[in-house]
Order: structure tokens, then C-alpha cells, then sequence
């Protein structure tokens, strides 16, 4: 079994196609919340308001955090996803993250995020365009298969 945690942007289904692909193979998915309106307001609704945005955030921050380190932490794959419309500083530190413990990386990206995250990328196994490219490395890495 292979564990791969899918990490980045939330706003398109770019999560449902790489489960959707990898069916069949012996992977099990994990993430973090992708609800926006939840991911955000997790702290204050189970620690308390806050009149301050920073400290709001911050909660919240806090409370995502037990949820991605462990995920990250149990992972064997790491992929992290950076979207097209928003800049993704989680996504960077998760990337990041995941580069410390030493997990295989995989960066997916479009070509107009290259300059910008040519760290990440350094740090990275792969830099996939597509969520398809994900899915054919997972394939081959598992069981040896070259796309047809």
C-alpha cells in the first residue's frame, strides 16, 4: 500500500482526478480538509472567537496543522499542488515540509509558477503538469508500467 498525501490548492478537482486515475492501484489518499470555509474557521469554532483576523487565522492555522504534519508524516508520496489563481504559501511549506522528512516529492505546476518555485521543484523527484502525470508515475512506481 502505498500512502499519498495530496497537498495544495483547493480550488479546482485536480484531487478527484488523481484518485479517480489511480483506481486499481493499491494507494490509499489522504488530504487536508478542503472545505475553505471550514479549513478556515476550524479554530475559532472549536476554541473560541476572535475579534482579530490575525489571531482567527492563526487558530486556524494551528488546528490544520495537527492534521497536515500527520498526514505528511505518514506518507510515503507527497504531492503538492500549486493552482493558478491563488499563490499557495501552505503549499510551500508543506512542500518544504515534506522535503525535511525526506518524502518523495512530486510538484504539480503550470509553466507560469516554474521561476517562482524553482526551489521547490529542486527539491523535488518530479514536476508533473497534470494530474494524469501523477497518476502514470504512481503506475510505474508501483508496478513497473510505462504509460501506453
Amino acid at each position: 500500500m502505498l500512502k499519498v498525501y495530496l497537498s495544495g490548492e483547493i480550488h479546482t478537482d485536480w484531487r478527484e482526478q488523481i484518485i479517480e486515475g489511480a483506481k486499481g492501484l493499491d494507494v490509499e489518499f489522504h488530504s487536508p480538509v478542503t472545505n475553505h470555509a471550514a479549513s478556515d474557521d476550524c479554530g475559532v469554532n472549536i476554541l473560541g472567537a476572535e475579534p482579530n483576523k490575525y489571531w482567527h487565522d492563526h487558530k486556524g492555522a494551528m488546528v490544520n496543522a495537527i492534521r497536515t504534519r500527520k498526514g505528511i508524516a505518514d506518507a510515503d508520496v507527497v504531492v503538492v499542488r500549486f493552482g493558478e489563481k491563488y499563490r499557495q504559501w501552505n503549499a510551500a511549506f508543506d512542500a518544504g515540509f515534506a522535503a525535511a522528512l525526506g518524502k518523495s516529492l512530486i510538484v504539480l505546476q503550470q509553466p507560469d509558477h516554474d521561476h517562482a518555485l524553482k526551489e521547490v521543484d529542486a527539491a523535488a523527484l518530479a514536476m508533473a503538469r497534470e494530474p494524469s502525470e501523477v497518476v502514470q508515475i504512481l503506475r510505474y512506481v508501483l508496478t513497473g508500467d510505462l504509460p501506453a
